[in-house]
């Protein structure tokens, strides 16, 4: 890439010409959006019809508004029949037309896009020159070009060549290497102008069907997930937008991370979640941990057998009396026989598919056969229903039959009962496995703090049970909601169980999976993919793609990280890093007396060279407090990453929380503990060792793991 290319000052009065025409685009919406201003009244369709328009020029505004992202980043050429002619489009973030509705820029998704992602040396598609612009907001700061054609294979713009110069694969190698020096800021950049090939292929994949992205640290899968939403956002906007897109984020420090790459690509409708926020009207316990639950009840609570245990749970509260109901009316009495309550409750398991929409219609069988025992003439139903269902002994023996119930009660009840745990789960768990459920109920089932192994359970038996009825609905129309796309990220951390809540969310089986079997902490980690597969939808098939490079973490780094992986997964291959970092790893070995005023010290020191960069301190999660009470006590400004996120320079960031995160320096303390806390210890070393982009300190008191060494 060169600052001083012969073409630099006409590509920049290109750029320029280009906002101006952006602005105009602004400009021209707002006055539509003014037609309608003053307009407040008129029939129901003409209000509809206003507010479907102004809604419409509202997002278009809004994908307008680029803040300080650059608009244009690169250009392609394309041979023509006329020799030395080229047809020329400009690329950028998106499509901006000038007054008389020609094209000045393309939209980075548009077909006509695809080469510059695309196009090699052997398959040129079409190109003559691609050329990247190194540039920040409006300035163009560089060029590089690559020419392709017989004698070229891509040429840059000094006379070297550029696969040559670069790894192979690699286009724009001085552009990519630009933005990759440049800090981080806590938030999680789009790659729009530097999108690899490998990384296009997955973003334009067809909508159908699962695609699983298997990447290593650093390969950019998040980022490419992201991509592949507002790719696809953009190709089948009808009737996807209708439909909804879902994002699934392993946690809310991550969600944060992320949060600006989908509005900064024009697609802010985009809803990004944790499980948890799938699951309404209940309390979660902070960072979604319980330490009641033993290493067991977590393995236990993600296994799919607990789906047959949440099922025979609503199955054994749908129940028939054990003796005859007989209750005082008027001068007689009315009886429900217990053997009426058997036909009743047997009938109601076969008409419904939710637990409680069959509340209204066993209440209405029940009134019916107690009005058919009464002796009186033309005693009706309602009758007998406006006199008894008052009385206690009505009430309980409803309740005992077919109680209404919410999600979070039927597991209250479940958890806090061993007979009940053994009822539901004598079939399908082993003696010790039920009984690991077990703990004591709470006072009211509004004060349980349900945790992030609970999610899943919650959804189970709502799916089960529905929703209360009530005099405006019932759980029929009150339906889970399903997306026509699912991204998940981290997929490789989820239960049989949270696989199986996502998949009942799909609406068509599209879904994009992202992560790495090496990086799988969770309590039931998959050995390989199809582990993760049957349990997603399998009507539209599904497929698996690999990321091989790694775009963030320099080569020295990755050398340390790669001796923990292949001791942890010896099977994987580690991504190709493509660039070198400055400095090698730093191991700092301190007496235990001395690990917090190491820590205090690594972090200054690091916070010193890094500048305006972006620091995480990674602890093992016990020493979470410990460490950012140290680094208060020493007066060194700080956030931490399960209140904050990485809005600060300097991050207590504990390891539990740390995977999907980039920081330009990492310090990761006391490895040793985070290999014996963690359930999938060696891997959860592995993601602290591949957090970094520049820089990467280890402080032990404890002796390093064997891999480490």
């Amino acid at each position: 890439m060169t600052q001083h290319h012969p073409d630099l000052p006409a590509e920049q009065e290109f750029i320029d010409f280009a906002y101006r025409c952006l602005e105009q685009s602004k400009a021209d919406a707002w006055k539509m959006r003014g037609l309608h201003e003053g307009t407040l009244g008129g029939t129901f369709q003409a209000r509809y019809e206003r507010d479907v328009f102004d809604e419409a020029v509202f997002n278009r505004l809004t994908q307008l508004d680029l803040g300080n992202m650059a608009l244009v980043f690169g250009r392609i050429d394309r041979g023509t029949e006329q020799p030395d002619t080229f047809e020329s489009f400009h690329i950028g973030r998106l499509a901006v037309a000038d007054e008389h509705a020609d094209p000045v820029v393309v939209d980075w998704r548009a077909p006509i896009a695809e080469p510059f992602y695309r196009a090699t040396g052997r398959e040129p598609l079409g190109l003559a020159r691609r050329r990247h612009f190194h540039v920040q907001g409006r300035q163009l700061l560089g060029i590089e070009d690559e020419l392709f054609g017989a004698g070229h294979l891509g040429i840059g713009a000094e006379g070297e060549s550029a696969t040559q110069a670069s790894p192979d694969g690699i286009r724009g190698y001085s552009t990519l290497l630009a933005v990759l020096s440049r800090g981080r800021t806590g938030q999680l950049g789009d790659i729009v102008a530097t999108i690899q090939g490998e990384q296009d292929e997955i973003i334009r994949s067809p909508q159908a069907g699962v695609l699983v992205v298997q990447g290593g640290p650093g390969t950019g899968k998040t980022v490419v997930a992201l991509h592949r939403a507002a790719y696809l956002l953009y190709t089948y906007r009808f009737p996807l937008e209708d439909q909804g897109v879902l994002v699934i984020g392993p946690n809310r420090v991550f969600l944060r991370y992320i949060e600006r790459v989908l509005p900064s690509l024009g697609e802010a409708g985009v809803e990004q979640v944790v499980l948890a926020d799938l699951v309404s009207d209940v309390t979660w316990a902070r960072y979604g941990i319980d330490p009641a639950d033993s290493s067991l009840a977590a393995r236990v609570k993600g296994d799919m057998r607990m789906a047959l245990v949440i099922d025979q749970a609503v199955t054994d509260r749908e129940r028939p009396l054990r003796d005859d109901l007989v209750v005082p009316f008027r001068t007689g009495y009315l009886r429900l026989r217990a053997d009426e309550s058997h036909r009743i409750v047997r009938a109601a398991q076969r008409r419904f598919r939710r637990h409680n929409a069959a509340r209204r219609w066993v209440e209405g069988e029940i009134w019916a056969a107690m009005a058919a025992s009464s002796r009186i003439a033309e005693v009706t139903p309602n009758e007998v229903r406006d006199a008894i269902r008052s009385l206690p002994e009505v009430r309980q023996a409803l309740e005992r039959m077919w109680p209404v119930l919410t999600p979070a009660q039927l597991l209250h009840d479940l958890f806090g009962s061993k007979a009940l745990l053994k009822l539901a789960g004598h079939k399908h768990l082993s003696e010790a496995e039920y009984l690991s459920l077990y703990r004591p109920r709470a006072a009211d089932v509004q004060d349980v703090r349900w945790t992030e192994n609970d999610v899943a359970l919650l959804d189970e038996a709502r799916s089960y049970l529905g929703t209360k009825p009530s005099k405006n609905k019932t759980d029929e129309h009150d339906e889970i909601r399903t997306y026509g796309h699912i991204v998940v990220d981290e997929v490789q951390d989820l239960t049989p169980m949270q696989l199986h809540m996502v998949a009942r969310r799909s609406l068509n089986g599209s879904m994009t999976v992202v992560g790495d079997l090496a990086q799988a902490t969770g309590a039931l980690a998959p050995n390989d993919w199809d582990d993760v597969l049957r349990f997603l939808p399998t009507q539209k098939g599904s497929r698996v793609i690999g990321l091989s490079v790694g775009y963030r973490i320099p080569g020295q780094i990755m050398e340390l990280a790669n001796r923990v992986m292949m001791a942890a997964t010896p099977s994987l291959r580690a991504p190709t890093s493509v660039r070198e970092g400055d400095e090698h790893p730093e191991f700092v070995r301190v007496a235990s007396s001395e690990l917090l005023a190491s820590v205090v010290a690594a972090t200054k020191e690091m916070d010193t060279d890094i500048g305006d960069g972006n620091i995480a301190v990674v602890v093992p999660d016990s020493l979470f407090e410990s460490v950012a009470a140290a680094l208060s006590a020493a007066g060194i400004e700080h956030g931490e990453a399960t209140r904050s996120g990485l809005e600060m320079g300097i991050t207590v960031v504990p390891v539990s929380v740390v995977k999907g995160l980039e920081l330009d320096g990492v310090i990761v303390v006391e490895p040793a503990r985070i290999v014996s806390d963690q359930e999938q210890g060696l891997r959860a070393l592995y993601v602290a060792l591949t957090r970094s982009t520049k820089r990467l300190t280890i402080v032990h008191a404890e002796e390093l793991p064997d891999a480490m060494r």
